[in-house]
């Protein structure tokens, strides 16, 4: 027996307590935070994407056929909303039906 495949057998199986301890913290981490505020960060991403599909159509209107502002304000801001514009068109121009009314929350 060679002294590699020794010490691959003796270390084999056997997770460091550091690692175990790290690994447990992390667990018991995300369980609180699932527990605590994970629903309200996702109300929050939600309500962000759709202030944002509402800011880029008030912008970007023109695209879809409907003009709201000037076109030198829509080419100033172009280079910011350049990356998220296909993304955008294809959320806009999605149909919806029933099953995207039941993912909100009625209040």
């Amino acid at each position: 027996m060679t002294v590699l495949s020794a010490k691959a057998n003796s270390h084999s199986g056997s997770i460091p307590l550091a690692s175990r301890l790290r690994r447990l913290w992390r667990v018991i981490g995300d369980m609180f935070y699932g527990a605590t505020i994970y629903e309200m960060v996702r109300d929050v991403r939600k309500e962000r994407a759709q202030v944002e599909r509402l800011f880029v159509l008030l912008v970007f209107g023109d695209l879809l056929g409907v003009p709201v502002l000037p076109p030198y304000y829509t080419l100033r801001l172009l280079p910011y909303v350049m990356p998220n514009i296909a993304t955008w068109r294809r959320s806009m121009l999605r149909e919806r039906d029933l099953t995207d009314l039941c993912d909100q929350e009625i209040t």
